[in-house]
């Protein structure tokens, strides 16, 4: 099915479709021509992710912040550490001593 009939069915519009899909929200689907197709494996995966911005207040761009966090190794780490330093996350054994040691460090820098 076109855009406009999948927006219909979701309860969006076919900007929002659109929006998704440049945040990589959308299974990459398309005709030979261009046009974006849906069937029901794209409107599942479009549904599921309506539902989880719902259930957890988050919006696409978060949603989408949140999948990249899941896919990218460097981006997983500088969120993992972010948590850690604000105490949201606690560090891995060995770790919390390094961030206990950087910390010593910049105090003693701070002395000089």
């Amino acid at each position: 099915m076109r855009i406009t009939e999948a927006a219909q069915r979701l309860g969006t519009s076919p900007r929002m479709l659109r929006y998704r899909e440049a945040l990589g929200l959308l299974p990459p689907t398309r005709e030979p021509k261009g046009h974006r197709r849906f069937g029901e494996d794209e409107l599942r995966a479009v549904a599921l992710a309506l539902t989880l911005e719902k259930r957890y207040d988050v919006n696409p761009a978060e949603l989408a912040f949140g999948l990249r966090v899941l896919a990218e190794p460097d981006v997983r780490a500088a969120v993992r550490e972010l948590g850690e330093r604000i105490g949201r996350l606690s560090a891995p054994p060995g770790r919390a001593l390094d961030f206990e040691k950087e910390k010593a460090l910049r105090l003693l820098r701070g002395r000089r």
